[in-house]
């Protein structure tokens, strides 16, 4: 009985409002659809995979700086840490398969040291992981606008992003759903230059409208064992001014940047977490064949596995420790002297840290 009646009123009502709409001739507008804005979900974790300089092997002044396995075992003790969102290293020479270097007067000096490795060598990278590499250091035109411009060619047909270049200063790319921008700086020719620190900032500013995750490299400071320790102030090689990496650093995530990863000094260095986000303030040698120096503090190196939050803050950072000679060439370093190191760098040169060592190699915040 009452369904009976909840029917009949409601049939009551509808006819009453047809009638009125007819009566005062109003028209019944469909509801207007408002689109709302979709929010874009980036991921909770990224992974970025980090490592120093790398050379595979160098054709000049002769191929007695090639490896005798043609390099395709450069990467293989490392292979497994080699995975993340973003996997980057400092590419320290060109790729090219022919032609003489005008930085040496003398090609069989061994003392002027001049990168060129076979192009084949670039597909060991791609097939190691690396997706991004820096090319902003003294290297790179070791074999003037030939070696860059084949290079830069080579890195495009791979689809492995890079920069540092005066002509290519920056790459933007998405992985994931998530946008990143990637800029590299060094104190070289046609490089973009780490000494310009506002222009730098211009630039990391700019990229952050644009973009989720701002990654920086910078190629800058002393070179060697003299030169582990971080000066915060202007340091000076070779009569060459290499930056001041401590200001250049900070000036770039005062910009926008959300990481920051500094090689050139062939050791390892400090690390710091600056308005929780990570500096890496030198990665050392990481896989470098011939004419490096590996003695000493030069033969060992980090790799990192850093993982960052959606807006680019610092989670932790796990460091596995590497070593490198001319017989064993690249391997794990089960004393974990890299990571010694980071500690006993970080808490002098930055006393003011906030971050705490682990037995097992990770880095968090105390």
């Amino acid at each position: 009985m009452k369904k009976f009646l909840s029917i009949a009123f409601l049939t009551v009502v509808v006819a009453y409002f047809l009638i009125s709409c007819q009566n005062k001739s109003v028209a019944i507008v469909p509801p207007t659809k408002v689109d709302t804005p979709k929010l874009k979900k980036l991921k909770d974790t990224i992974s970025i995979v980090a490592v120093g300089d790398m050379m595979l092997g160098s054709a000049y002044p002769s191929k007695v700086n090639l490896p005798s396995d043609d390099a395709v075992n450069s990467f293989v003790a490392v292979e497994e840490f080699l995975k993340g969102d973003i996997v980057f290293g400092n590419l320290e020479g060109c790729f090219l398969d022919k032609g003489k270097s005008t930085k040496c007067s003398d090609p069989h000096s061994t003392s002027c040291f001049a990168f060129r490795m076979p192009e084949r060598y670039a597909g060991i990278y791609k097939k190691a992981g690396f997706n991004v590499l820096s090319i902003a250091n003294n290297h790179i035109g070791d074999f003037g606008l030939t070696g860059r411009k084949r290079t830069t060619s080579i890195l495009d047909s791979l689809q492995i992003e890079y920069a540092g270049l005066q002509s290519k200063p920056f790459a933007i790319f998405e992985k994931d759903s998530v946008k990143y921008a990637f800029c590299a700086f060094a104190p070289n020719d046609n490089t973009v230059s780490i000494k310009n620190i506002d222009s730098a900032k211009m630039l990391v500013a700019e990229l952050k409208k644009q973009v989720d995750i701002v990654i920086v490299s910078f190629h800058g400071g002393g070179e060697g064992a003299k030169f582990e320790h971080i000066t915060r102030k202007t340091e000076v090689f070779y009569n060459e001014n290499r930056g001041n990496v401590y200001a250049f650093a900070h000036g770039v995530i005062d910009a926008g940047a959300d990481v920051v990863l500094g090689h050139g000094p062939h050791v390892t260095r400090a690390m710091e977490v600056y308005k929780n986000k990570f500096i890496a303030y030198s990665l050392g040698n990481f896989c470098t064949y011939g004419m490096f120096g590996l003695k000493g503090p030069n033969g060992f190196a980090p790799l990192l596995q850093l993982k960052v939050n959606a807006k680019g803050d610092f989670l932790y950072v796990d460091v596995i420790s590497i070593k490198q000679d001319k017989v064993n060439r690249l391997t794990i370093d089960e004393n974990f002297t890299a990571f010694k190191k980071i500690q006993t760098l970080t808490n002098l040169d930055i006393p003011e840290n906030q971050l705490k060592f682990e037995g097992n190699g990770r880095i968090s915040l105390k």
